[in-house]
This record gives structure tokens, C-alpha cells and sequence, in this order.
């Protein structure tokens, strides 16, 4: 006759699988998103850096924001991994397959949303830096000798429009790191669902 054990079937040995399974997903597809938008925002500061050399450090910004992405799944991941416990004296797993899921659900939700904030922030951050270079510039290439000398007013105009036009670029970057702070969010409340075994 086989041994029976109390609440087993709720905390099986395999349910920790799917816990880490969860962090380790945050964390990858988090980091995965935070260098997808730091290469292509990268490319668009380097390429207008070319033509406007100025404003490199003022259009760092999608690249420090594409960076908190990977931040963001370090926090689910650690929390995730913390929350996953040991099994007791006996050898009997205390981690219930209600945590398993909802940790999985937790970083999946995370980690998917940095994914889709970091690419949607790397595209426009490319493209938006490299236009406000040309905005600011007036095309004009800063190797050329009309770059640094010329009419003031010219520039001082083109100036102004490229200053609209990052204003512009700040709100879109802003909304989309916006999608990973959402999936932040509903991660950590998901995160603080525990069911353990043995408790009532």
C-alpha cells in the first residue's frame, strides 16, 4: 500500500519549476527588450551625432530609458525567486502550484511588457533623434563650412522647430516606457499571491 500524503497533489515537487521558470523568463526577455531599445536608440544618437554633434548628450534620453527596462525585471525576478520556498524537514514540497502560476504569470507579464517597451522605444528613438538632428542642423553637415558660421537666424529658427519636435519625441518615449511600468505593476501584485502548504 502506497504512503498518502496530505495536500501533495497542491504542492508537487515539479511546482517550483514553473516559479523559476517565471524569473528566469522575466529577467531574460526584460534585459532582451532593455538592449533592443539601447542598440537601436544607440544607432540613431551615433548617426545623428554625425550631422549634429551638439545634441548627443541631450538625446541620450531613449538610451537611459531603454536601460530601466532591464531594472524593472530585476526587481520581479528577485522578488519571484524570494518568494519561492524550500521544502519542509520531510523532504515534502511547501511550494503550491497556485504560487507556481501566478509567479509564471507574474514574469511573463513583466518581461513581455519591458519586450515590447524596449523595441518601441529603440524605433523611436532611432528615428527621432536622427530628425531632430536634421531639424536642428537645417541639414547642414557639421564638417561643412557653413556649419558653425552662417546666418544666426537661420539656425536660431531651425532651433526652435527641432526644440518642438523633441518635446514631441519626449512624450512618445515617455508613454512607452509607460508599457513596461504597467506590467510592472500587475506583476508585483500578482507576485504577492501565496497559497503555501500546511496553511489555512
Amino acid at each position: 500500500m502506497s504512503q498518502v500524503v496530505q495536500g501533495y497533489d497542491d504542492c508537487p515537487s515539479w511546482a517550483p519549476a514553473f516559479g523559476y521558470m517565471g524569473a528566469a523568463g522575466c529577467m531574460i526577455l526584460a534585459n532582451f527588450g532593455s538592449a533592443w531599445g539601447t542598440w537601436r536608440a544607440g544607432l540613431g544618437v551615433c548617426k545623428m551625432g554625425i550631422s549634429y554633434p551638439k545634441g548627443v548628450i541631450k538625446n541620450i534620453v531613449p538610451i537611459v530609458m531603454a536601460g530601466v527596462l532591464g531594472i524593472y525585471g530585476l526587481i520581479v525576478a528577485v522578488i519571484i525567486t524570494q518568494a519561492i520556498s524550500q521544502p519542509d524537514a520531510n523532504g515534502y514540497a511547501t511550494y503550491s502550484v497556485y504560487n507556481a502560476w501566478a509567479h509564471f504569470a507574474a514574469g511573463m507579464c513583466c518581461g513581455c511588457s519591458c519586450l515590447a517597451a524596449g523595441g518601441t522605444i529603440g524605433i523611436i528613438g532611432e528615428v527621432g533623434v536622427q530628425c531632430f538632428g536634421m531639424k536642428a542642423s537645417a541639414g547642414k553637415r557639421a564638417w561643412g563650412g557653413d556649419a558653425d558660421g552662417g546666418d544666426g537666424g537661420g539656425e536660431g529658427a531651425s532651433a526652435e522647430d527641432a526644440n518642438k519636435l523633441y518635446v514631441g519625441l519626449l512624450i512618445m518615449l515617455i508613454f512607452s516606457e509607460a508599457l513596461a511600468l504597467y506590467g510592472l505593476i500587475v506583476a508585483l501584485i500578482l507576485s504577492q499571491r501565496q497559497y503555501n502548504c500546511g496553511q489555512n
